[in-house]
Order: C-alpha cells, then structure tokens, then sequence
C-alpha cells in the first residue's frame, strides 16, 4: 500500500483527500516511481475545480522528481535506479509511488536535486517554450511579465535578461517587487497601486513591449493587448482569474495587427525528442547559473488542501514542493 492524494469530485480544496492506494507493477511500456518531492502548480487548481474536467475518482497532480524503482515490458527510455523528473499528464503526480509512461520520464543530472527537480520541470519547460518558440526573446527586446514573482515569473525575468531583454513585471506587492527585481526584472509594477498598461507605456516611451507573457487570464487580457507594440505577441498561458472572454479579431487589427496565442506544454512535449531537447536547454541554465530555482514553500503532501489554500490566495512567491 501506498500513500496519495485523491479527489473524489470537483470543488475546493477540501476535496483534496489523503488515501491509501494499491499500486500495480508497472504495465507494458510504463515505469514505477518513487517520488522524492512533487511540484504544485496551478493547473492543479484547474484539475481540482473542474475547469480542466477529470474523469472522476482521480488523482492529481502533473509534476515530480524521485527514482525508477520497477519498469514494464519494453521500457528502454530509463532503468531501475535512475533518478528522474517529469512535467505533464497523466495526472496522478500527488502519490508517495506511482506508474506513469516511461518516454514522459526525464533523467535528472547528478547535479540538480530532486526538490529542485520537482520544482522546476513544468514551470521551467513552460518558460523554455515561451522564450525560445513561441516568441523567441531577442537581445534588445522588452517584454512584460505578469505574476513576476510566481514560479514561471522569476524564470521568465532571469532566463530573459540573460537573453539581453528589458523586462518588466507585474506584482502584487512590494515584497514581491524586490523579489521580481532581484531576479532579473528591470521594472516592478505593483498593479495594486497603478494601471500596469499606463506604467508600460510610460516606460516604454509609447512604444510598447514586443510580447506580453499573461498567465492570469481575464482580468488581465484586455489591457495586455494594450501593452504591445505594432506586431507585437500577447501570449496567454493561463487563467488564474478565469478564462479569457470572446475575442472580435478586429481588434486585432485596430490595435497594431497583433498576435494572439494559447500555447500549452502538452503540445510542444508531445514528441519525446523534443521533450528531451527542451529539458537539456532547461538543465543546462539551471546548472550554469543562468536560472536559479526558488523553492519558497515546502508543504507534506498530506497538507496538499493548505497548499492549494495559498496558492489561491496569492501568498506564494516562486515554486512550491510538497513533500511525500
């Protein structure tokens, strides 16, 4: 028997309910891991209240690090003993030991731990994408960050500066301002005091940003498209304060000719070669110095529903682990 987190329906975090489960060998093609830590993310959240519906009973949770301690038949991608982290679905990542596909696993350098590993593989491979494909950030460019000092935000900032960006930052408070600042963003702005689209322009002169990185969804979207220059990409990868209403694409028009995207990991990991390329560009910042990953809160897994509480609430900064 082993110990995981499961939701019997959808709701708040009250439905988030410690449980002993069985675990079968591994299956034809899948491995069994033990994890070390597991990474929160708010695509939890998105499991967990139904806007991402799951087929319920479920588990949860798509992020973790540990080591393969049994593979199935046919399994050549990692072997008994490996240490490994993963970024994606299926769901299930808030389990003391689980199966998942062998070609999701990634196997972790020797030199990154597996908090840092947990904590780093879905928001690190989102901000690889994000700077390198879906708009790829060039020396000279300024760019907007919104959440700044969450766990994809403070990536962003560093990963981005290192690249020659300007970056600028939405936050929420002026801790979380310094935080932003101290980890590569040039201007913090504190959109609990002032209109983050007026304060863009001010610091751009007018000219508005190249892209705008927007994981907070509908209340953030309209004024975002404001922020971009002509051409310019708005880049929504979130919706922490909802989806994003029904757009007239001629707006689109009036506004500068602009791009709109929805990425998602899913999609440009869905090849296992390109998983293993993004990871090796993500490993190598991360080792180089380049990224530095802020685990600011560690949680037992047990206390998952506490976790989620915070996380909602705003009252996290950087990644969040929890702890089997």
């Amino acid at each position: 028997m082993s110990m995981a987190i499961r939701i019997p329906r959808h709701g708040g975090p009250e439905v988030l309910e410690w449980q002993a489960v069985d675990v079968a060998p591994p299956a034809a093609g899948e491995a069994q891991v033990r994890h070390h830590a597991v990474g929160l993310n708010y695509i939890d959240v998105y499991h967990r209240n139904g806007l991402y519906p799951l087929t319920l009973p479920s588990g949860i949770g798509v992020e973790g690090a540990g080591e393969v301690v049994a593979v199935g038949p046919g399994v050549v991608d990692v072997a008994v003993g490996d240490r490994v982290a993963y970024a994606g679905g299926p769901v299930g990542a808030y389990a003391q030991v689980r199966n998942l596909p062998a070609d999701r696993l990634v196997r972790l350098p020797d030199a990154i731990s597996f908090e840092t590993g947990a904590a780093m593989m879905l928001q690190g491979l989102t901000a690889q994408y994000l700077l390198r494909r879906t708009y790829r950030v060039q020396a000279g460019d300024t760019i907007l960050v919104h959440a700044a000092a969450g766990g994809v935000g403070l990536i962003l900032c560093q990963w981005a500066k290192a690249l020659g960006a300007t970056v600028i930052g939405t936050v929420g408070s002026d801790e979380k301002a310094a935080l932003a600042q101290a980890h590569g963003c040039d201007h913090a702005i504190i959109y609990t005091r002032e209109r983050f689209a007026d304060q863009v322009k001010a610091i751009t002169g007018g000219a508005g940003v190249a892209v705008v990185y927007d994981s907070i969804g509908k209340d953030t979207f309209m004024d975002s498209l404001a922020c971009l220059r002509p051409l310019g990409t708005m880049v929504t990868y979130g919706n922490a304060t909802g989806p994003v209403p029904p757009l007239d694409l001629g707006l689109l028009a009036k506004m500068g000719s602009l791009y709109v995207t929805r990425p998602t990991l899913f999609t440009y990991t869905a090849k296992r070669s390109d998983l293993l390329a993004m990871s090796a560009e993500l490993f190598e910042v991360v080792q180089n110095g380049t990224v530095k990953i802020e685990i600011r809160q560690r949680y037992p897994l047990s206390d998952a529903a506490q976790a989620h509480r915070d996380l909602e609430a705003r009252r996290t900064t950087g990644s969040t682990i929890l702890l089997p």
